[in-house]
């Protein structure tokens, strides 16, 4: 559509009031006009755009069309610029010169003088009605060329998808093959960790069930234990004594058997004291020799010069059956197993001034690849098929070992079998830790007159800790859980208070704190088989732990030692 400058009409009558007129008349038709005073004037409005033009005849007289006429005749194709002269009939110019001058103006239309102003009107409407079908052609030209341009840019669009088709297919294909390799990782990653928290989540609860039937356990075994070390202690008669050292030697082990079971739970923390190799080794044996079957041939090397390891006991002896079990599975069932024990200098990752010992469990079989090396400490790795193994042995043998100070690593390639370490700091003389054959034969008695409360919810442990004590000469007060022992100790201040752990109701951890606010001085003991060691170490402060079963000898050293702090406190 035609803008507004190009819908107006331009008047140039020079003389007398002409142009005003005419601009009057046609303004109230409502057309838009501009009077021009000047032929340059004219022509620039023309070239600037607009309807049509009324041009008095006079104004032509000398005027220079040169301008003008090279516009005219560069107009574009759909373009005819409109002009109305307003002629007079009895004047005008001469026929050859105006001719001449109209001829060059190209589309003209001719008015005589004087107007009739319903001709004028009618001119000046079919002049821009003519205008504008021209500006309407123009806008249809230009949207043909518009959209020519969109296809011409679509063919060549066209023409560059065929050439670069196959080279497009190939790159959609390699990078659908990528991403669906991608996914099928993401599936199978997300599967291996459903699995493994499948997994984690049956250990986690075969754990707490484990850890609650060793809390029963211990219970039972304090109590056979504590019999058998009173029968030790009082009782005249030697064969009775002898059957109840075998007795508390079974309780012993039974303990051990717990022990390992809390371990498995992870709910016990590491008891890190001396522990001698050849012993620890001799032990190993024993309960290897039946379990792994006649193909498998077991050597035990210790060097002369190996010093004892700070470890726990217990849990060393269990890192080293999970190595001797995957080292069977590793030969099916047949080679050679080797254990060594030498002290060696610390390996990186160790401080180098400390004094370590490398423990060493070798296999005969085919080794393990380099892939797989730097993944089997991992929690849950495994390359054995579902149902044959949890991925677990291999992780707990190196937290042992980080936990106890040292470090696990395992030196292996294929066809050259594997060979696990264990470097474990080596016990010094300031390490030295009362055993437990020293415990059996120390002197049993009272240190002093103390007076202890006991508090155990289970019955028979509780009387069997209360007949100890009150053996080894002490004044024994007794509440069957921890609001009646806070009631107690309310009562009357006792010089001791030994509480069991896991008790309905108030724990003894809770109880502690309660007993602490109220006495700060008093000195406790924790009894646990099984226990959240977390909560215990939040309350335990400078107090003792004592893990059940535990022999007369631990109950006396360990009471010994709470109020021997106290008076140095004192």
């Amino acid at each position: 559509m035609p803008s507004a400058r190009e819908r107006r009409l331009l008047v140039f009558a020079p003389r007398g009031r002409d142009a005003e007129v005419i601009a009057r008349v046609l303004t109230a038709d409502d057309h838009a006009c501009t009077i021009v005073t000047t032929f340059a004037a004219l022509s620039d409005e023309i070239v600037g755009g607009a309807g049509a033009a009324i041009v008095a005849e006079e104004a032509l007289h000398g005027a220079d069309l040169a301008r003008l006429r090279a516009w005219l005749d560069q107009q574009e194709p759909w373009s005819d610029f409109p002009f109305i002269v307003l002629v007079a009939h009895a004047i005008g110019l001469p026929a050859d010169d105006a001719r001449a001058r109209l001829r060059d103006l190209g589309n003209v239309i001719l008015l005589e003088r004087p107007l009739n102003t319903s001709t004028l009107r009618s001119a000046a409407a079919s002049a821009l009605r003519a205008r504008r079908r021209q500006f309407q052609a123009r806008d249809v030209l230009a949207d043909h060329s518009r959209t020519a341009s969109r296809l011409e840019q679509s063919q060549a669009a066209l023409l560059h998808l065929n050439e670069t088709l196959e080279a497009r297919i190939e790159e959609r294909t390699r990078a659908l093959a990528q991403a669906n390799d991608r996914l099928m990782n993401e599936v199978i990653e997300r599967e291996r960790v459903q699995l493994a928290m499948v997994q984690f989540q049956k250990m986690e609860a075969v754990g707490r069930l484990t850890g609650g039937i060793a809390h029963d356990f211990n219970n039972l075994l304090n109590v056979v234990q504590g019999s058998m070390d009173l029968i030790l202690l009082m009782s005249k008669d030697e064969v009775a004594k002898q059957r109840a050292e075998i007795a508390r030697r079974a309780c012993q082990r039974g303990g051990k058997l717990t022990s390992q079971l809390l371990a498995f739970a992870r709910n016990q923390n590491l008891n890190l004291r001396p522990i001698d190799v050849a012993s620890l080794f001799g032990g190993v044996r024993e309960l290897l020799a039946t379990s792994l079957g006649p193909g498998v041939r077991l050597h035990f090397a210790v060097d002369a010069a190996c010093a004892r390891v700070m470890a726990d006991a217990n849990q060393l002896e269990m890192a080293l059956l999970n190595l001797a079990i995957n080292a069977r599975d590793a030969m099916d069932g047949g080679g050679d197993l080797r254990f060594e024990a030498a002290l060696r200098p610390p390996p990186d990752g160790l401080p180098p001034d400390g004094d370590y010992v490398r423990l060493a469990v070798t296999d005969t079989g085919p080794g393990i690849p380099p892939d797989l090396v730097a993944r089997v400490f991992e929690p849950f790795f495994t390359t054995k098929e579902v149902g044959k193994g949890t991925g677990l042995g291999l992780s707990q043998v190196y937290g042992m070992a980080q936990q106890s100070g040292g470090l696990a690593r395992i030196l292996s390639a294929p066809g050259a079998g594997t060979t696990v370490e264990i470097w474990l700091r080596a016990a010094g003389a300031g390490d030295d830790v009362a055993d437990e054959a020293a415990l059996a034969h120390r002197p049993l008695h009272a240190v002093s007159a103390a007076r202890i409360l006991i508090v155990e919810d289970d019955d028979s442990v509780r009387a069997s800790m209360v007949s100890s004590l009150e053996a080894l000469g002490y004044q024994v007060a007794q509440a069957p859980d921890g609001e009646s022992g806070l009631v107690m100790l309310h009562e009357g201040k006792p010089d001791l208070m030994i509480t069991d752990y896991l008790m309905p109701g108030m724990t003894g951890a809770e109880l502690m704190r309660h007993a602490r606010s109220a006495f700060p001085n008093l000195p406790m003991i924790i009894a646990t088989g099984y226990a959240d060691m977390h909560a215990i170490e939040q309350v335990l402060g400078g107090d003792i732990l004592l893990h059940k079963p535990f022999q007369l000898s631990e109950l006396a050293s360990s009471v010994e030692q709470a109020l021997g702090r106290h008076r140095h406190a004192a």
